[in-house]
């Protein structure tokens, strides 16, 4: 099987599980903005919003770094993944272990804080998941990491609406969401061939080496791209929170693909990188761009088009307002996207260090930015901070990325795309009235409608522009 085809057979397999995953994961804030209500949802939020900023801050890299180390055939594979993973056990368990002690100096209502000591254990649970997750990337085996993924969500989505049933309220439905991360990394570790702790002092040693560069960047990764969860508590009540953070976990849930792509190229880019096979690095960098152009930029524009009638579907009437928060939120996709590509790129070429410049000058503006904004601006200051951050640190890594590379991907696939992709989006706002009007005894019929005729126009583009050529199409279908 040629790498080509391989990597369009993994992509196809997360695409489809990430599609399912999308729409559980949907579902489920769906279930808790209903079952909670806005207030409640606003304390999910805020909760939520101080672990993932304890999360990223500990975060390490530990997925990419993962991924690169196992693809560079240094080390023993089953030593050097047994020390990855006792080195992100250790660390998750300190980092989350802090989180309950440390909500408590901070001003925020009771059920927050119970919260937070409820659901420490499952950021423990998904911090250990890089190391699984890094580790089907090298080998290319994310079906496994799909299916833990599926399982846990399965489990989130059946286990809210027994809470929502039984009206159980806000503590059980943090309890639920625990319980389904866990059973996702159990499952994950169950099928990761025997991984067990160890600690080797030579191959600790060169973890270290790699793993500092890209640790200093994702600690000031941390403090623009999860600042406004924790300083907007501060300043807007928890019905505000609400309404910003249903808008933002949609936004999270949907860009996922993003990280999946880059996940599956990575390894690939680092290998071609570390054997000198420049013409290999080449193609392998340019696909990592068109292909993650290929799916966020018409998610960012039909996002864009149905931003109100999406939130009214997910969260109810009382969540209608996330519609223009959402809509305004999905231009930071750009930034994600170039943000997530290039920053692949930097860490595959070893220059970490050199991009710790662009994370602490962002967080250091972002920052600012957040508490002048949000102080005048409330929730529309906070996303207007974030797409900032998000294109400021997208673009700074795509130079340098180039830079440090001595390449420059031309961007002519790219430009077709979004021509591609705001085509339909334009044809999707404009036909939504006539499908709202067509499928009116139906409710929410109108946005899977328009869904599906995004998908319809954007797909004959795809062909119609020759985004994808005959050849990739001729190589991905042979059956050799």
């Amino acid at each position: 099987m040629t790498t080509t085809k391989l990597i369009a057979h993994n992509t196809a397999i997360q695409i489809i599980g990430k599609s399912l995953s999308t729409v559980l994961g949907l579902v489920a804030v769906g279930i808790m903005t209903r079952t909670l209500g806005a207030e409640k949802f606003g304390w999910y939020v805020t909760a939520t919003g101080f672990l993932q900023f304890i999360g990223i801050f500990s975060d390490f890299g530990f997925t990419a770094i993962t991924a690169k180390m196992l693809s560079e055939a240094t080390y023993d594979k089953t030593r050097l993944l047994n020390n990855l993973f006792t080195w992100r056990f250790l660390t998750a368990l300190f980092f989350q272990g802090l989180a309950p002690l440390i909500i408590l100096f901070f001003p925020y209502p009771t059920p927050i804080k119970l919260a937070v000591i409820i659901m420490a254990i499952s950021f423990f649970a998904i911090s250990l998941n890089q190391i699984f997750i890094g580790y089907y990337q090298s080998n290319l085996k994310m079906a496994t990491q799909i299916t833990g993924e599926l399982l846990g969500r399965f489990l989130l989505v059946g286990g809210l609406i027994f809470i929502s049933l039984e009206k159980y309220g806000f503590l059980p439905a943090m309890t639920v969401i625990t319980t389904a991360s866990v059973a996702y990394t159990f499952y994950l570790w169950q099928q990761s061939e025997g991984v067990h702790f160890e600690i080797d002092r030579t191959i600790s040693r060169s973890i270290l080496q790699k793993i500092w560069p890209t640790a200093t960047t994702v600690i000031f990764n941390v403090f623009y791209l999860q600042g406004d969860r924790v300083i907007l508590p501060l300043y807007v009540s928890q019905t505000d929170m609400a309404i910003y953070g249903a808008a933002y976990r949609v936004l999270d849930i949907v860009i996922q693909s993003a990280w999946m792509i880059m996940g599956i190229m990575m390894p690939l880019v680092a290998f071609a990188w570390s054997k000198k096979l420049t013409d290999e690095f080449k193609k392998r960098y340019q696909m990592s761009l068109d292909l993650v152009s290929l799916v966020l930029l018409p998610i960012m524009f039909g996002v864009m088009a149905l931003s109100e009638p999406i939130m009214r579907l997910i969260g109810g009437q009382q969540f209608a307002q996330s519609g223009a928060i959402l809509q305004l939120l999905s231009i930071a996709i750009i930034g994600i996207s170039f943000g997530n590509i290039f920053g692949y790129l930097v860490l595959a070429i070893d220059r970490q260090k050199q991009a710790i410049w662009i994370y602490f000058s962002d967080a250091i503006i972002t920052v600012a930015l957040y508490f002048i904004l949000i102080r005048r601006y409330g929730i529309y200051g906070s996303a207007v901070a974030a797409i900032f951050s998000e294109l400021y640190a997208g673009i700074g890594l795509m130079f340098l990325a180039n830079h440090y590379a001595n390449f420059k991907p031309h961007f002519k696939t790219v430009l077709k795309i979004i021509l591609a992709s705001s085509t339909m989006g334009f044809a999707v706002y404009q036909t939504h009235p006539f499908f709202v009007h067509i499928t009116s005894d139906i409710p929410h019929l109108d946005i899977l409608a328009s869904i599906l005729f995004g998908i319809l126009i954007y797909g004959a583009l795809i062909f119609l522009l020759k985004i994808i050529s005959k050849n990739t199409l001729r190589e991905v279908l042979l059956k050799k």
